[in-house]
């Protein structure tokens, strides 16, 4: 297929884009950075700078594509000021799923976010009713970013209502690399007090990127939301001890699949997308949160 990947240069985009080039798609790369892709067995991607909230630059790259997979985002909210988080995420993701609706694009992938819930970037903390968090959790979203991904979800349900096109909406997890693992998951695996908002979740990009390929080829009707999260915690702790420990009966606990069970379910993707995680923090950092020798 020709695909069309927004913020192809990201830290979600640019492994997504490698493996959607090593599955033999023909990838337009989008980014408002230039492109800084090494060469893959199957090509290169092409490139093309565009500013998609402008609605004249997302038509341009969309038009002629098989399958988009939107990427670009202000990746979170405390950056920037909350109307430029909001109003960019909102009408980037606006203006590609209507470019994808006007030119008949079968396939759409909208990279969403964990923090859809709302207790991640919260003026008013609270924590999840239950744990694992899954799909039918409840949405409160507070901040800018949580609210411009709960409503770009929001806006691939009007995009099906109005069109034949398929959506998926990908939730991922913290999303982990090479480079960050023991920056951002040492902490974690040394001592499990080191709290954050996702219960000891994560998950690594080249994961994250096999999910993206699934959702990108994905035959599913209408518009499906998955989160995509390593099946394990930070730390292979048990979790049901770990959340009792920190939270009490704060947080219902329900059953889990393992004992170091992941604080987010990933079940429903793995059942229909087919998905089966293949990384763990374990391939980077030992017991201690060091990275390994790598080679």
């Amino acid at each position: 297929m020709r695909v069309v990947i927004t913020g192809a240069h990201g830290k979600v985009g640019r492994p997504a884009t490698r493996a959607l080039l090593d599955a033999g798609h023909d990838v337009l790369a989008v980014d408002l950075t230039l492109p800084g892709f090494e060469r893959r067995a199957n090509g290169t991607a092409s490139y093309q700078k565009a500013d998609l909230t402008d609605a004249g630059e997302a038509y341009a790259v969309v038009r002629g594509a098989d399958a988009v997979v939107h990427a670009a985002a202000i990746p979170e909210p405390t950056g920037n000021p909350a109307q430029v988080v909001f109003q960019t995420n909102m009408m980037a993701t606006f203006n590609v799923i209507e470019a994808a609706v006007r030119f008949d694009v079968k396939r759409f992938v909208n990279i969403s976010s964990e923090t859809v819930p709302g207790f991640f970037f919260p003026e008013r903390d609270f924590l999840p009713e239950y744990a694992p968090v899954d799909e039918a959790h409840p949405i409160h979203p507070q901040d800018p970013y949580a609210l411009s991904k709960h409503f770009g979800e929001q806006l691939m349900d009007a995009a099906i209502r109005r069109s034949d096109i398929r959506c998926i909406s990908l939730r991922p997890s913290w999303v982990q690399y090479e480079g960050n693992y023991e920056q951002n998951l040492g902490p974690q695996i040394r001592d499990a007090s080191v709290l954050s908002p996702n219960l000891w979740s994560y998950i690594d990009a080249y994961d994250l990127a096999d999910s993206i390929v699934l959702a990108t080829e994905s035959e599913l009707p209408g518009h499906e939301v998955f989160y995509i999260a390593s099946p394990d915690n930070v730390g292979g702790r048990d979790f049901g001890e770990i959340v009792q420990t920190y939270y009490g009966d704060k947080i219902e606990l329900r059953p889990t699949a393992r004992a170091d069970s992941s604080g987010i379910s990933s079940a429903k993707a793995q059942r229909m997308l087919g998905w089966t995680p293949k990384r763990s923090w374990r391939d980077y950092l030992d017991s201690d949160g060091n990275a390994l020798p790598r080679g």
